[in-house]
């Protein structure tokens, strides 16, 4: 009989493995700030966490009423960002343990991301994580982005995985939607904890409710490999940290 392979890891970028939110606020800001916009604040930019870049500019755009067309603004603002992730993107700490331990242990891994592809090759190559995760896909690269599945079962096809033997790492309800609706597990670390009531959540495997301050790579990785009874960490839909 044919043992099922072992778990394989797909993770979100930015606001789950790297605190990329910082750049990409300020991006937004300096983009807006070129078309008129000077009231648009972090708490603007929150409610855009977990959604793909081209989406929010979209939305960003019929709410200012920018002329410019979406194509311009998405250049604009992929550049703003690249010149400041190159500078300085933080990897959660956590999060480079838990990565370390799986390539360790031989885990497949990806990333899988609203961010354009070349925003992803830079974050992952400032960072040092490219040594670790060199396989990666962006929502630019499949027709529909998060909450829609495409972008995790994309990264799972090029893993040569099926969807029931990945599991997901998000920080955002869009993305943990899209997990479930790819038919994969979830570990859910919202990155505004506020958000963790969000039903989206509700749905996540393992859940740490306060998010990164609460994440441990320990406590993750024994939940991953089937330890986590025996490790005293909860497990299960809907186990919450």
């Amino acid at each position: 009989m044919t043992s099922r392979p072992g778990p394989q890891v797909i993770f979100d970028l930015d606001g789950t493995l790297v605190d990329s939110e910082p750049n990409y606020y300020e991006a937004g800001r300096r983009l807006l700030a070129r078309y008129g916009v000077s009231d648009f604040g972090w708490e603007d930019h929150t409610r855009f966490i977990g959604i793909g870049t081209r989406e929010t500019l979209e939305t960003l755009r019929s709410e200012y009423g920018i002329d410019a067309p979406v194509d311009e603004l998405l250049a604009g603002k992929n550049a703003l960002y690249l010149e400041l992730a190159g500078a300085s993107t933080e990897v959660f700490g956590q999060m480079r343990v838990f990565v370390e331990r799986l390539h360790a242990a031989g885990v497949p891994m990806a990333v899988a991301s609203g961010s354009s592809r070349a925003a992803i090759g830079a974050v992952l190559a400032v960072t040092g994580l490219d040594a670790y995760i060199p396989l990666y896909v962006s929502a630019e690269e499949v027709a529909h982005g998060k909450p829609e599945p495409d972008v995790f079962l994309e990264a799972a096809r090029r893993m040569g995985a099926v969807p029931a033997d990945c599991v997901v790492l998000e920080d955002a309800p869009p993305g943990a939607a899209a997990a479930r609706a790819a038919g994969m597990r979830c570990i859910a670390v919202p990155y505004v904890p506020a958000t963790a009531s969000d039903p989206a959540f509700a749905t996540a495997d393992l859940l740490f409710a306060q998010g990164q301050s609460a994440f441990t790579a320990e406590a993750a990785y024994g939940w991953l490999l089937g330890g986590a009874e025996e490790a005293g960490r909860p497990a299960g839909p809907g186990a919450r940290t």
